[in-house]
């Protein structure tokens, strides 16, 4: 299996390793329609991967994370065949 590797990689798996679990916790005010297993996580990037990693470990192939910056910032994603 393929797996990504970059620099201060381990420093990065130490620290997250650091930040605690936490709940996530519903703005049912913030809902639309009926509950179709979707959800949008807003919040720390780390924090919210977190809250995730107990109920999706193993199962998801994805997630995007909108980077926010002050440029705009075009991301080409050529999805190529197996």
């Amino acid at each position: 299996m393929p797996t990504l590797t970059w620099a201060g990689k381990d420093e990065a798996t130490r620290a997250a390793k650091l930040v605690p679990y936490r709940l996530l916790e519903e703005d049912s005010s913030l809902s639309y329609g009926d509950a179709a297993g979707n959800m949008i996580v807003q919040g720390d990037n780390l924090a919210a991967l977190k809250a995730l990693l107990p109920y999706y470990r193993g199962q998801v192939r994805c997630i995007y994370i909108d980077i926010l910056t002050q440029k705009t910032i075009q991301f080409n994603y050529s999805r190529r065949a197996a």
